[in-house]
């Protein structure tokens, strides 16, 4: 091939396209060597190519239907009075109850409410569910450095059940202290002696500053702000309970997960103040050093996130370790690798011409080179099952190149120029009906509470989309011109 004839193909807008995707999605990627030596990407790698933990937590709630002659509100709040829970109405003979019982205990508290209880599933609503997901993604998003993913697994009735979260680059402990517990704030004020009053819990906060340090006393501190309610309910309380008239012997207590993170008297001046006006800004001390930095930020992630609306529990859990992970990591390279010699040897057996197999070959790099880089591009978690969509593309990928190297070459021969573009015409057609049914089939994979299916099902249908757009129609014309040789 001429330099005449390489850059009539290089020109040529299809190509041209291509190969500006292909040292877009490098750059993406962005190859280069770290700190310790080793060759480094911007990808990031899921639980089974690195050091990570997963959780899969139960919520401890029902979803109960039931029916009752009484009014509807009335009963809903004399059993949210009875079994002393949080109780969402879904429906009229739905009701989501955020503590946990048996059904035996409800079959009771029912029908002492003037109910009766006609079906019993442990779990939460889908709405609940995905504020569940939220609350958790908002809490592990606050830590800025966790790749992380957080998934709801909900049964046909849709009720959530369990929240599975996988967390790549910490430990067991850490992934626990993360996710692991409901997050309850609340703040409490001394009575008479060790008693304290509730006066607000954390859901009254509506914004919270990131960690500060006193620069008198060096102690670090969290400043959050309370909405009117909760403003007024401090000021009520505070009064109520003598804080401020005699504010020394009225501590204010800061309670995180059932751990005290604050506790003192109120300052004269915001004694002073609350006798006459409501304060919504406040200050959660959580001491010195490290160790109060360290608390300053998990309490500013629960504040942010709030508290989850259920308690939860533990019900599985799991690890990879470094090693294990660097060892999956190099097994997928060999597999990707493999994948495309058998490729490459299936290709030269049918053609039996060198200069039609490389083509074929690089164009079907070049797809993998350009999903890396969408992957990269939007911080896409990889873990096995995206590697089997990417192996699973560049066998669909192959096909669709003979389809259009057959199509072509009907009858043996090169067609001329118009025969030759109603062929590609042709086999592009075929291929489009062919990665439509492609896409059909994986979308319900890929929208499913499906998580260890969810990559896969994604990378097939961009890599169908990429191959149908941008690639197809490229190696039509370079094998048109190879094939005129």
């Amino acid at each position: 091939m001429n330099s005449a004839e390489l850059k009539a193909i290089l020109t040529d807008w299809r190509v041209a396209t291509l190969i500006i995707l292909v040292i877009l999605s490098l750059v993406a990627i962005g190859p280069h060597i770290d700190e310790n030596g080793h060759l480094a990407t911007n990808l990031q790698y899921g639980l089974d190519l690195q050091q990570g933990a997963w959780i899969q937590l139960e919520l401890r709630a029902e979803v109960v239907g039931f029916t009752t002659d009484e009014p509807l509100q009335e009963f809903v709040t004399k059993l949210s009075n009875s079994l002393d829970a949080d109780i969402e109405l879904i429906d009229e003979n739905h009701i989501e109850i955020r503590k946990y019982y048996t059904q035996a205990e409800l079959e009771q508290k029912f029908a002492e409410a003037g109910g009766k209880l006609t079906s019993y599933q442990q779990g939460v609503s889908k709405d609940t569910g995905s504020h569940v997901k939220t609350i958790l993604e908002t809490k592990i998003n606050s830590l800025g450095t966790k790749d992380a993913k957080v998934n709801t697994l909900a049964g046909m009735n849709n009720v959530v059940r369990y929240i599975r979260v996988e967390l790549a680059g910490v430990d067991m402990a850490e992934a626990q202290e993360i996710v692991g517990k409901q997050g309850k704030f609340e703040i409490r004020v001394q009575t008479v002696g060790n008693q304290t009053e509730h006066v607000l819990f954390g859901d009254v906060i509506t914004s919270v500053q990131r960690p500060q340090k006193d620069l008198q006393t060096n102690s670090w501190g969290v400043e959050f702000t309370l909405n009117e309610a909760g403003a007024q309910a401090f000021q009520d309380a505070a009064i109520r309970y003598g804080a401020t008239d005699d504010p020394e012997n009225h501590y204010l207590a800061m309670i995180l997960d059932n751990k005290t993170v604050y506790s003192a008297p109120l300052s004269s001046d915001l004694a002073s103040s609350l006798k006459t006006t409501t304060t919504r800004r406040m200050v959660a001390s959580t001491g010195t050093g490290n160790a109060g930095a360290d608390q300053a930020t998990s309490l500013e992630i629960h504040l942010r996130a709030g508290a989850l609306p259920v308690d939860v529990a533990v019900a599985g859990s799991g690890s990879t370790s470094a090693p294990l992970g660097e060892r999956y990591k190099m097994m997928s390279i060999l597999a990707g690798l493999c994948a495309l010699g058998a490729v490459g040897c299936a290709v030269y057996y049918r053609y039996r011409e060198p200069g039609m197999v490389l083509p074929m070959i690089l164009i079907n790099a070049s797809e993998v080179v350009i999903l890396l880089g969408f992957i990269a591009a939007i911080r896409f978690q990889m873990d096995l099952p995206t590697i089997a969509g990417l192996i699973a593309v560049l066998g669909t990928g192959i096909d669709q190149l003979v389809i259009i190297t057959d199509e072509i070459l009907h009858e043996g021969k090169v067609p001329s120029p118009n025969l030759y573009l109603k062929r590609l015409a042709r086999a592009l057609g075929i291929i489009v009906a062919a990665a439509a049914t492609i896409i059909i089939a994986m979308v319900p994979l890929a929208l499913m509470d499906l998580s260890t299916l969810k990559g896969f099902a994604i990378i097939t249908i961009l890599g169908v989309l990429v191959g149908v757009i941008i690639t197809r129609p490229a190696y039509g014309r370079i094998i048109m011109q190879i094939l005129s040789k």
